[in-house]
């Protein structure tokens, strides 16, 4: 402002000021603490939906362990109430899991092919396509197997992987190329197992 005008006058530009702008400024703090406040609705929400998840897979799973006539069909509904949730894939393995135990391979196997789709866990996808190469490796299926083993890129599953690899092809008949597949794991530091099944191998 004018360092010549009177102080009245300054007061008069700021009301004039005030005036003209003053509706923004009030709106555009309204908008603002509106958009806080749902933004922490919003969080509180979205808690509140993950601890429901959380109690509900908590109570299907309770269920299947306990082999409830209903488990399946819960967890399968579960699933499906959940989707989008890593809840719903972490049911997904259990289920399978139970399927083996049962011996109901193809379901095991499609729960398994739902749960790799699934995840977005980069933990949870080598557990579920390990276990899904076993249950195609018990159905003969074992090209399937090591296809589904090639999937498997982590560094940490490497030793793991080499195993398994060694079990498939065993299973598949061919000995020798076992024994380099368990050679490679043992290089990499597989279970102490390993060294048994190298043994068997040279008997």
């Amino acid at each position: 402002m004018d360092g010549n005008i009177t102080e009245e006058q300054q007061v008069e530009q700021i009301k004039a000021w005030w005036k003209e702008n003053g509706k923004a400024i009030v709106l555009g703090a309204v908008i603002g603490l509106g958009g806080l406040t749902g933004w922490r609705y919003y969080q509180a929400e979205v808690q509140s939906a993950k601890e429901q998840a959380s109690d509900a897979y908590t109570q299907v799973i309770n269920r299947l362990e306990a082999g409830s006539d209903s488990a399946v069909a819960d967890v399968q509904a579960f699933i499906a109430a959940h989707d989008s949730s890593q809840y719903s894939v972490l049911a997904a393995l259990q289920l399978a899991k139970a399927q083996v135990t049962n011996g109901d391979l193809d379901a095991a196997a499609e729960q398994l092919n739902w749960a790799i789709s699934n995840t977005k866990d980069d933990a949870i996808l080598p557990v579920a396509q390990t276990r899904l190469a076993r249950i195609y490796a018990e159905q003969q299926s074992f090209d399937q197997a090591l296809a589904e083993l090639d999937k498997v890129t982590g560094e940490s599953w490497k030793a793991k992987v080499a195993e398994l690899r060694g079990d498939v092809l065993l299973q598949k008949g061919d000995s020798v190329a076992a024994r380099e597949a368990y050679v490679a794991a043992q290089q990499l530091g597989a279970s102490p197992a390993l060294q048994i099944k190298l043994d068997d191998l040279a008997q």
